[in-house]
This record gives C-alpha cells, sequence and structure tokens, in this order.
C-alpha cells in the first residue's frame, strides 16, 4: 500500500493520521472488491464486531460501518446518518443503506478473494452478505469512458483535513465513507461526437485539460469542490467495475463530514438550480451508502463508541 509523498510529509503534524485506518488515504489499488452486509434478524451484532475486531487486518482495504448497526446496538456516531434518496428533473439517486461495508484491496484477486473469505466467516452469525462488487484500476486511474477520475483531489495537508477527523474522543482519525455505483451505458456514450463527450464532462479526454467554455452542466463544474460554501473538498479513491453485461464506475470518497457530499450529490442532481449534471445523460446511480470508517487502537478497530 502506498500513500501519497503529500500526505506522508504531512504525517508528522497530523496526529489524527496516527489512528486512521492506513487505505483511508492510500493509493487506488491494482484490485478491489466491495462487500456490503445486511444485519440478520435476532443475532449477536456484538460479538460479530469483535470477531471483525480482532480477526482482520487493518491493511486489508477501508473497513466502515452503517447506521443500521448503530441503531441496533442502540448507540450514535456524530455525524453519521443513512445515504438519502433523492429525486431530480429526470434522474433520481437512490439509497441501498447497508449495515457493512468492506472496500477489500490487493495485487491480484487471489488475495482479495482470500479476505472475502475470511470476512464472511467471521461476520457470519450476524451478518449477511447483501452485494459483492470486484473492482479494478484502468489504464492508471481512468473511468471506462478514459476520462482522468479523481483529477481534483485535494494534496497533503488539505486531503489530511479533507478525509479524516481531528477531534473527539474515540472519533479522532476515523472518516466517512461515501460508496455509489453508477452503471454506464458505454454504447449511447460512444455514439456521441468527441466534443459532446468533452462537454459532458467538462475536459479533454487527451490532455484532461479544464473547458472554460464547457456549459454549466459539465460535470466538472457542478463538481468543483471550490465552488461550494464551505467548500466540499474529497478523497476521491473511484474504481471502475464490469461484468459480462453491465459496466460503469463504483463512486468513492472518504470525508471529514457527510456534508462535503450530500451538498455535491444535490447540485448534480439539479436540486440546487435546476442544471443537472451531464452524466446522467450516460450513467445512472444504483446503489448509495454511508459508513463510518472507525479510528484504530493499537493497530485494531476502535468501537468503545459501539460498546466495545
Amino acid at each position: 500500500m502506498t500513500v501519497s509523498t503529500e500526505v506522508r510529509l504531512y504525517d508528522k503534524r497530523a496526529p489524527m493520521l496516527e489512528t486512521s485506518q492506513p487505505s483511508i488515504l492510500a493509493d487506488r489499488p491494482p484490485v478491489g472488491r466491495t462487500l456490503t452486509f445486511r444485519i440478520a434478524p435476532e443475532t449477536d451484532v456484538l460479538g460479530a464486531l469483535r470477531r471483525l475486531r480482532e480477526g482482520v487486518p487493518a491493511d486489508c482495504g477501508v473497513i466502515g460501518i452503517g447506521e443500521p448497526v448503530v441503531l441496533a446496538l442502540g448507540k450514535s456516531i456524530p455525524g453519521l446518518r443513512t445515504f438519502p434518496a433523492m429525486s431530480g428533473p429526470a434522474c433520481s439517486v437512490p439509497s441501498t443503506q447497508d449495515a457493512l461495508c468492506f472496500l477489500l484491496r490487493g495485487p491480484d484477486r487471489g488475495v482479495v478473494f482470500d479476505l472475502t473469505q475470511q470476512i464472511r466467516e467471521l461476520v457470519a452469525d450476524a451478518f449477511l452478505l447483501a452485494d459483492s462488487n470486484d473492482t479494478f484500476t484502468y489504464h492508471e486511474g481512468r473511468d471506462l469512458t478514459r476520462f482522468e477520475d479523481g483529477t481534483e483531489n485535494p494534496k497533503g495537508e488539505l486531503a489530511v483535513r479533507s478525509a479524516i477527523v481531528a477531534q473527539g474522543e474515540h472519533l479522532r482519525g476515523s472518516s466517512f465513507l461515501v460508496v455509489q455505483r453508477w452503471v454506464h451505458d458505454l454504447v449511447r456514450f460512444r455514439r456521441f461526437s468527441e466534443e459532446r463527450r468533452e462537454m459532458l464532462i467538462g475536459r479533454r479526454a487527451d490532455s484532461n485539460d479544464e473547458i472554460e467554455e464547457a456549459p454549466e452542466s459539465a460535470h466538472v463544474k457542478r463538481t468543483a469542490q471550490e465552488s461550494f460554501e464551505p467548500p466540499a473538498f474529497m478523497i476521491r479513491r473511484s474504481m471502475p467495475w464490469a461484468t459480462a453485461t453491465q459496466e460503469g464506475l463504483e463512486f468513492i470518497a472518504q470525508v471529514e463530514s457527510l456534508d462535503r457530499f450530500e451538498i455535491m450529490m444535490r447540485r448534480m442532481a439539479g436540486l440546487e438550480d435546476g442544471i443537472v449534471d451531464g452524466l446522467f445523460t450516460f450513467s445512472r446511480p444504483i446503489t448509495g451508502g454511508y459508513y463510518w470508517c472507525p479510528p484504530l487502537e493499537k493497530g485494531q478497530l476502535d468501537l468503545a463508541l459501539l460498546g466495545l
């Protein structure tokens, strides 16, 4: 696992990094897998979480806990909520909130497979697998549209402040995770002229240069992080996915506050000014979940806020 040079240089000045899950600010892996679980009725949730804390290595990927778990235990996590469904002009954004989320990472599918089996065995008594999606790095970080993804990720100190909670007992070093699966209609997208494709995104495909004359519906303009008040900086680690019949992007973002993502999603759906993001012209979200990524205590998940 590699963390950007800018983040490493900031490490000594950011005590919260000492307790954060190491994969939160790590670069994209060659291969990933998203796992989500729902709670089985009348089961020992605390016991399963205890086994998870003791049995899964912290560097397996990002581990997130959804609001269903917190509510089942009668607890609360400041800042955590359920992903909100929303509708905009000719578009919709669904919520498929689950109880647990794992963003597994590895050098190959064999490593990810072994981690999957290990996690399923540890939580099997209380959690049922709801969804699994294999992801991969495509052409050094491009989306399947062949446009670069995550170009505007903040660097250094700003990256840490954008993704990691800085204060709070058993909160410092934690993060909030957004996972949202988009399905692309690449056949439709490729039928567009190159000029239209670039105007939908707002960047030139070859150079990645931003297009100043792009319309206000261009994805780059809809999601410009510095254009919000306050700015909505976040760390995006999205990865493509593909099956025999569908393909798209697993949108993945780590944020210090879920507000950062939510105001951006509302603008994309046209709820701010009636202008819908050009992305909806050829793509649509089919899942959406928010998760709290606990900090670490002595190399294990710090679950004190959940009663462990």
